[in-house]
C-alpha cells in the first residue's frame, strides 16, 4: 500500500511546555487510523502539525512523500481537512459553496463541476444541492462539512470529530461514508467515541500527555482484549493469594473483604477453578460473573499506567 503519511520524531513546544513528545506513526493508502487521547493530550496540536497549521518546534512530516515544512502548498495538495467546526457559509447554497470550495481548491473549469457532482453524491447532497446551508439540519451540514474536505479527490482525509451532535441514524451514515472514503484513501478519524473506532477504523492510536502510548491495528488489539474481570462475592473473607496463585488469574481487585474483581486470561479461564478453590475452602460462594472488556476498558487502564 502506497505510504500517505510519515510523522517522526515530533515535538511542539509552548514555551516550556512540551506538548507533544517524539511522536511518529505513518498511514497508507486504504487504511482508516482513530486518533484518541483525553483532553489536552496533544491529540489536536498532533493534527494541527499534520495539516501545516503548526509547525513542528522538531522533527518531520511528510504527506504524499512531499516534505511538509519545504513544500507546503503542494503537500497540502494532498489534504482534505475538516475541523470540528465545519468551515461553512450559510448564507450559501450547498451547489454555491462547493463551487466556491472548488475555486480555492485550484480545480479547473472543467473539472470543477464533476468534482462538485461526484463530493455532493458521496456525501448524500444531491436532494438539498439548492437549498440554504443555514436551513440544513446538523447532519447536512456535517455531510457537507466532508464534502470540501473530498472534494479535490485528496489522497488523505483529516477529520476532526465528525459525528459530534449527531443523532444515530446520521451517525451511522457518516461512519460508513469513513469506511467507505477508507477504502481509497487514508483517513484519519479523531474521535472521542470509543465504538466509531471499532466500527469504522483500521488501526488505532492513542496518544497521552503527549506521547503515543498505543498504534496498533483493529485486529491487532485482540492481544490486549485477551484479558477478562471476574466479578466475584463470598460470604466469608477469602484469602486473595490462593485465589491469586491460580493458574490464568493476573490479579485481584477488592472492592471489600468479600466483593473483589479477579483480573484473567481469556485464553486460560479459571472460573471453574476459581469456583472449586472458593467452595472447598468454605467461603461460601455468592457470585461469579464475567465483566465483559470493551476498548473503553483497554483506554482507561492504558491512560492510568501512564499517570505520574
Amino acid at each position: 500500500m502506497t505510504l500517505l503519511i510519515e510523522a517522526e520524531h515530533l515535538y511542539r513546544y509552548y514555551g516550556k511546555q512540551c506538548a507533544v513528545k517524539d511522536v511518529s506513526f505513518t498511514l497508507k493508502r486504504g487504511e482508516v487510523l482513530g486518533f484518541l487521547g483525553p483532553n489536552g493530550a496533544g491529540k489536536t496540536t498532533t493534527m494541527q502539525m499534520l495539516c501545516g497549521l503548526l509547525t513542528p518546534s522538531s522533527g518531520s512530516i511528510k504527506i504524499n512523500g512531499v516534505d511538509l515544512s519545504a513544500n507546503a502548498k503542494t503537500a497540502k495538495q494532498s489534504l482534505g481537512y475538516l475541523p470540528d467546526t465545519p468551515p461553512l457559509y450559510k448564507d450559501l447554497t450547498v451547489q454555491e459553496y462547493l463551487h466556491y470550495c472548488g475555486q480555492l481548491h485550484g480545480l479547473s473549469k472543467t473539472a470543477l463541476l464533476p468534482a462538485i457532482s461526484q463530493a455532493q453524491e458521496r456525501c448524500g447532497l444531491l436532494e438539498v444541492k439548492r437549498r440554504l446551508i443555514g436551513q440544513l439540519s446538523k447532519g447536512f451540514q456535517q455531510r457537507l462539512g466532508i464534502a470540501q474536505a473530498i472534494l479535490h479527490n485528496p489522497d488523505v482525509i483529516i477529520l476532526d470529530e465528525p459525528t459530534v451532535g449527531l443523532d444515530p441514524l446520521q451517525i451511522r451514515e457518516i461512519r460508513a461514508l469513513i469506511r467507505e472514503l477508507g477504502q481509497s484513501h487514508g483517513v484519519i478519524l479523531s474521535t472521542h467515541i470509543l465504538s466509531e473506532v471499532q466500527d469504522s477504523c483500521t488501526h488505532v492510536q492513542i496518544i497521552h500527555q503527549g506521547q503515543l502510548i498505543l498504534h496498533e491495528s483493529i485486529a491487532g488489539l485482540a492481544q490486549f482484549m485477551d484479558t477478562g474481570i471476574l466479578q466475584v462475592a463470598t460470604r466469608l473473607a477469602p484469602d486473595t493469594d490462593s485465589l491469586a496463585a491460580i493458574p490464568g488469574v493476573l490479579r485481584i481487585e477488592a472492592l471489600t473483604a468479600t466483593h473483589l474483581h479477579i483480573h484473567y486470561r481469556l485464553s486460560a479461564n479459571p472460573s471453574q477453578a476459581l469456583t472449586a478453590a472458593i467452595i472447598a475452602a468454605g467461603w461460601e460462594l455468592q457470585e461469579l460473573t464475567p465483566l465483559k472488556k470493551s476498548m473503553e476498558d483497554i483506554f482507561i487502564s492504558l491512560t492510568e499506567d501512564k499517570r505520574p
